[in-house]
């Protein structure tokens, strides 16, 4: 079983910034892309940045220039560094990854974590 769990959520006001963190657990060989979703109230879920293995990016054109994903590969973590927040932020963020599990043959599943609040006020 893996166990992706996100952590860093909260109320601030527009402007500001917050880091969402997601630890990853559990029987892992290795993590390949992993990605930060988000979904509004009404709203469907939307992708907003992904990272592979190696380490490239890409970002929603919304969050481009005031959100930074990174990860650390040793601790099985991935971060999201979330700058100039806007009301439109406002969500519930979810850490995902393709994860290679242990076990032989390797297989790769998707995982999802619960989610944490981000609420940016005006």
């Amino acid at each position: 079983q893996v166990q992706l769990v996100e952590s860093g959520g909260g109320l601030v006001q527009a402007g500001g910034s917050l880091r969402l963190s997601c630890a990853a657990s559990g029987s892992i060989l290795r993590l390949a892309a992993m990605d930060w979703h988000r979904q509004a109230p009404g709203k469907q879920r939307e992708l907003v940045a992904a990272i592979s293995n190696g380490d490239s990016t890409n970002y929603a054109d919304s969050v481009k220039g005031r959100f930074t994903i990174s990860r650390d590969n040793a601790r099985n973590t991935m971060s999201l560094q979330m700058n100039s927040l806007k009301p439109e932020d406002t969500a519930v963020y979810y850490c995902s990854a393709d994860v290679v599990v242990r076990g032989w043959p390797p297989r790769n599943f998707d995982y999802w974590g619960q989610g944490t609040q981000v609420t940016v006020s005006s």
